[in-house]
């Protein structure tokens, strides 16, 4: 590191007494990770949400992940390289979050004593930011993972087995809570900070975004709860089987 970048570090200012680019540039590689995995979260809940089609339908997306429109039978890699992916980018993204998380007991009570005197609900809504984020930390963590070293893992049987068999639908639920309410927060505090769609009326603008956020979270959360419940309800008939793999109807080949 260069003696200009340390005194710009140490000051927050250029040795030519400039105000440092550094926090600026920050934020925006904060905001530009958290859109791509909000937008992740968003395809990725409906991906999910196939089971509710039918084992079959879920199947066939498993596939095409797998990339079996272009090598016969798929092959799970594809998912483990596509995970590390988003997992790099989540890590990227929470180091960076991290800088405006409270340091001490003290500036977490003196956010909460601000709070509390503006009674402001952007405020709060940062506080759902920053403890959602803090429980993906840890659970976001525990499912990439798994899908970076079990791609093999996953089907209509496989993923069932998993959540219910293996006891980790309290997981998955918990992270689908917080997932699902940090994107929301998220997207809708990228919205209010870089000015999208504020048109005309940025007030009135901002109110009608906020109110569709909150039915995209009814939403969401609707599609992931009962897509965790199917897929308990597949895992508990499938519980005396526990490891099969499922099979096409008519075709003997092996399923994931």
């Amino acid at each position: 590191m260069s003696q200009n970048n340390i005194i710009e570090s140490l000051t927050g200012k250029t040795t030519n007494k400039h105000k440092s680019r550094i926090p600026a540039k920050l934020d925006f590689l904060q905001s530009a990770t958290g859109l791509i995995l909000a937008l992740f979260i968003v395809f990725h809940l409906i991906f999910e949400s196939s089971i509710l089609l039918g084992k079959e339908s879920m199947y066939a997306l498993t596939m095409m992940f797998e990339g079996e429109f272009f090598i016969e039978g798929g092959s799970p890699i594809f998912i483990s390289v596509l995970a590390m992916v988003i997992f790099t980018i989540f890590i990227a993204h929470a180091f960076l979050a991290m800088r405006k998380f409270p340091s001490s007991y003290k500036e977490y009570m003196r956010y909460r004593t601000h709070a509390k005197l503006m009674n402001h609900e952007d405020t709060n809504l940062w506080f759902i930011q920053i403890s959602s984020g803090f429980m993906l930390f840890f659970l976001g963590s525990i499912h990439l993972y798994t899908m970076m070293t079990q791609p093999q893992n996953i089907g209509p049987f496989a993923s069932s087995d998993r959540i219910y068999s293996d006891l980790m639908w309290p997981m998955y639920l918990m992270l689908l809570v917080s997932v699902i309410l940090h994107a929301a927060v998220g997207i809708y505090r990228l919205i209010v900070k870089w000015g999208w769609f504020d048109g005309k009326d940025a007030k009135a603008n901002r109110i009608r975004n906020k109110k569709i956020i909150k039915l995209a979270v009814i939403f969401y959360l609707a599609i992931g709860i009962f897509s965790l419940l199917t897929y308990m309800k597949i895992g508990y008939d499938h519980q005396d089987n526990y490891g099969e793999r499922y099979h096409l109807p008519n075709k003997v080949e092996h399923a994931n």
